[in-house]
């Protein structure tokens, strides 16, 4: 028995290269500064800055506009300057932007510090993920988006609960010295990048031509997955990250430090269960993961409907937990899955635009979730996790039909056993 148990922990195992753990620590720090500000920006907007609910989910939709601008841009960027260059002003520029909302004090400076985060937020996930691909061979790819997840998500749930014990409404200058604290960590992520040099340049096939992303928008399928995504996004992630704080507070009565440990618990299911439910899906069929992870996001939104129509306090601060961790399970299907299939649908040399207009389909989805969960919340705050609960099953259901147009050879994940 502690034979076999120590064969499944090696097999576990991610295969990283040094380079590439060098640049998942950056990712690790810069994730810790986003958790520190994450949970608790719509509750600064609103409860601190007195901006009205409905406005503050637009000031936060605002940063998905401007990564929608950011992201198409820097895609083809990534492909001709490489990834890491632009990783480096993505760093410089999100800085100005999540310390500025430390300066914030009206409606206009929120929406200026949310197009600078947004901007540098937009052309992040793109070059980072490019960076990764390129730093992996094709059968550990998923383990290296994999492991980004697990460091990230560690990242994020430490940083929930630093926020959380550091935070208070009646301390206004307690939540910009969050905001202080997110824009060192994105120095730490430069720190990293010096040791990260920057991957060979990948040429496009011969007969392709020019054309960019009109050869990207030609391609159909990739089109129907990346609009799968973006509606994912914005039944899943985008009600997580910023409408769930402000209704655990706001309806449930959940304190700033109830609401970090929500999202600690969150975290710690990814942490324990992203690199197993990696190694699982491996040989398994991409789209039937989607279904499940719909199935199970479903399941979480309806447990936030049950804790806040019933209980309020430390008794919803509980259930709350429940559910994000159970979502948190769901979210390892997720990262198993992306980028990895975008890496295996992209044409050579197109990389950058394809991971940039999932990213633009990203922030798309975030837009609508978080425009759309801020004025539901001040609408019909418990009914908004029944419609999020129909949506995401619904979404994850669609998936099935989306795997018909799916290459047969790209159709389940690689197998590790294959390097």
């Amino acid at each position: 028995m502690r034979t076999s148990r120590a064969s499944y922990l090696r097999s576990l195992d991610p295969h990283l290269s040094r380079q590439l753990w060098t640049l998942l620590s950056g990712s690790f720090a810069n994730a810790l500064g986003n958790g520190v500000v994450f949970p608790f920006l719509l509750i600064y907007l609103h409860n601190v800055r007195g901006i009205p609910l409905g406005t503050s989910g637009l000031v936060l939709a605002a940063t998905s506009v401007a990564g929608l601008v950011a992201g198409p841009a820097s895609g083809a960027l990534i492909d001709h300057l490489g990834p890491r260059r632009v990783l480096v002003a993505s760093m410089v520029v999100s800085a100005a932007g999540f310390g500025g909302f430390a300066l914030v004090h009206s409606t206009g400076a929120a929406f200026l510090a949310a197009t600078l985060a947004g901007l540098g937020n937009g052309s992040f996930w793109p070059s980072h993920a490019t960076l990764v691909a390129a730093l992996t061979e094709r059968e550990t790819r998923h383990n290296a988006y994999a492991m980004q997840r697990v460091l990230n998500n560690l990242g994020i749930g430490v940083g929930g609960v630093v926020g959380g014990l550091i935070a208070t409404t009646a301390h206004p200058g307690t939540y910009q010295l969050l905001f202080a604290i997110d824009a060192l960590t994105f120095g730490g992520y430069l720190v990293a990048l010096r040791f990260v040099p920057s991957p060979p340049h990948v040429r496009r096939a011969s007969g392709e031509g020019r054309g960019g992303y009109r050869l990207v928008l030609r391609h159909k399928t990739f089109l129907g997955y990346i609009l799968l995504n973006a509606s994912l996004i914005a039944v899943g992630f985008s009600l997580l990250g910023d409408i769930f704080p402000a209704f655990a507070k706001n309806v449930a009565h959940v304190d700033e430090r109830g609401i970090g440990l929500c999202f600690l618990a969150n975290t710690l299911v990814i942490v324990v269960a992203q690199l197993p439910v990696a190694k699982w899906l491996e040989g398994r069929r991409r789209m039937a993961a989607y279904g499940v992870e719909g199935s199970i996001w479903a399941g979480a939104w309806l447990i936030v409907f049950a804790g806040g129509w019933w209980l309020s306090g430390s008794a919803a601060t509980a259930v709350f937990a429940l559910a994000l961790a159970i979502f948190g399970f769901g979210e390892c299907f997720h990262g198993t899955v992306q980028n990895a299939l975008i890496a295996d649908l992209a044409k050579p040399g197109l990389l950058g635009r394809y991971l940039a207009l999932n990213g633009f389909a990203f922030q798309l989805g975030g837009a609508a979730g978080r425009a759309a969960g801020g004025f539901a919340l001040a609408l019909a705050p418990h009914g908004l996790w029944l419609a999020a609960a129909a949506a995401a099953f619904g979404m994850g259901a669609s998936a099935l039909v989306l795997e018909r147009f799916i290459p047969s050879g790209v159709r389940r994940t690689p197998l590790t056993a294959a390097v």
